[in-house]
């Protein structure tokens, strides 16, 4: 934990009391503030109080007495409308502020040492933030990270001279952390996300760029330029930092490109370094290799060489349900992608793979599979479930060859019984389903790990090792 002591004595709101809000709570204790707790969902409450805190209502409290408001980054701050603890804490000139900007406040208090590497885009960010530990960890560093992953950031070790804190960080963490000053930041991408919470895409755009706000002279700014939006906030940077652009598929002068699995380090046109991706399973497809150049740029900016990150690189299992090797049976490869919940995640994963034995369904979502009739040519047979089943065979008709299953076990089964009978060189069977899992399971985590037991469960199933993609 990282006591937070810029309340000392003084008593601060917060609202929301899941990771991050109880987390918070403890910081502040421990640095010597009162914070009072509220969410407006009872099970909030009754889970803080099981873990020995007390709830206050705040919507009866004095807010004058407030040196600030600790808002949850899942709770509205400006669109479609502010809370209403937002409302009472402008009015009463009370700051609203979030657990990321207490990191940061408390860093700048008492100049503590050791390093922050910051992380944002809408898609990507969470499996970049996992290999940018893992490359500086396998390369030696003490690392910690989390933030809006794993940990919440107050969760964290405390500060010390040889620790890089690697943080994700969403729009709505970034909004509610004026004073985020990072030593290497990175801006995956931006495609419409959150429009509801931001109010135009132009805002949501302008808070994931203030990730680059407080960059000193000594950091580094990474950039991915492959769409219209993160381009622009890239040709407006104009800090002390330096800039690194990241590109896939085209080149850049400064900064990496990835073409064809080849990772080029650029440095004013002349190529420093290249390294091969395309042999490395837990990082296939295109928008894994804008992951990997934006952690080989930030292991760069911490000081690593290319053949420590390529040896890093390698090591990489992956995320748990986002492409996850999960095992192989003889030359049949299982994947686990249960986090791909619509169908412009299924479609990074089809892309990624030839001779597709694809389980498909669940509780659909607005559009179905629409879109992804460019990649039903690497698909042999789909394997349909839950709720999504009918419509998705409609959808699917004589295009690719269907099978209804019903239940995951089912479609596990047969799809690994066909897939043993492939005359291709690496038959995949793949769990992307393109669907919410509520309809048979209690999240996309719950789906993943029953498909993950259910492979496991076949004769012959080996787990894979990340460093070879093989069966270990």
């Amino acid at each position: 934990m990282i006591p937070v002591t810029i309340f000392a004595g003084r008593d601060v709101a917060i609202l929301g009391l899941g990771l991050s809000g109880l987390a918070a709570a403890r910081a502040l204790e421990a640095g010597g503030a009162n914070p009072l707790l509220w969410d407006d969902a009872a099970a909030a409450r009754e889970e803080a109080v099981s873990q020995g805190f007390a709830v206050n209502d705040l919507a009866s409290a004095d807010w004058s007495r407030f040196a600030a408001l600790l808002l949850a980054p899942g709770i509205p701050l400006t669109h479609p409308e502010p809370h209403w603890s937002v409302a009472r804490a402008r009015d009463a000139r009370v700051e609203v502020i979030g657990d990321i900007e207490l990191f940061f406040r408390e860093r700048a208090r008492i100049r503590a040492p050791g390093k922050v590497v910051a992380i944002t885009g809408t898609n990507g960010k969470s499996t970049t933030t996992a290999l940018t530990a893992h490359l500086l960890a396998a390369a030696g560093k003490r690392v910690a990270f989390g933030g809006n992953i794993g940990k919440a950031v107050l969760d964290l070790e405390p500060f010390a001279p040889d620790l890089t804190y690697v943080l994700e960080l969403s729009s709505f963490q970034i909004a509610l952390a004026p004073g985020l000053a990072a030593d290497a930041a990175a801006l995956l991408n931006i495609t419409p996300d959150h429009v509801d919470r931001h109010g135009s895409l132009a805002n949501y755009a302008g808070i994931k760029s203030a990730i680059f706000a407080g960059l000193g002279p000594d950091a580094t700014a990474i950039i991915g330029v492959d769409d219209a939006p993160s381009r622009a906030i890239a040709d407006n940077l104009k800090g002390p930092y330096a800039v690194k652009r990241i590109g896939v598929g085209h080149k850049v002068e400064t900064g990496v490109f990835v073409g064809d699995g080849i990772l080029h380090e650029m440095e004013g046109g002349r190529e420093l370094a290249r390294l091969d991706l395309s042999g490395i399973g837990s990082l296939r497809g295109a928008h894994n290799w804008q992951n990997a150049a934006v952690a080989y740029a930030l292991a760069r900016a911490q000081g690593l060489a290319p053949a420590a990150i390529a040896d890093g690189l390698k090591s990489f299992a992956g995320l748990s349900h986002r492409m996850e090797q999960v095992a192989r049976r003889g030359k049949v490869l299982f994947v686990n992608d249960s986090k791909a919940t619509n169908a412009d995640a299924a479609g990074k994963a089809l892309t990624s793979f030839t001779d597709i034995y694809w389980i498909s369904g669940g509780r659909p979502k607005e559009g179905g599979l629409g879109g992804l009739e460019p990649f039903y040519p690497r698909i042999v047979r789909a394997y349909l479930i839950g709720e999504a089943a009918d419509d998705f065979a409609r959808q699917l008709g004589n295009d690719v060859d269907h099978v209804h299953c019903g239940t995951l076990a089912r479609a596990v089964e047969a799809a690994a019984n066909d897939a043993s009978r492939s005359a291709a060189k690496e038959p995949v069977v793949l769990l992307s389903p393109a669907c919410a899992s509520y309809d048979q399971f209690e999240n996309f985590a719950k789906r993943g790990d029953a498909f993950r037991d259910l492979v496991m469960g076949l004769d012959g199933a080996e787990g894979v090792r990340p460093e070879q993609g093989q069966a270990a």
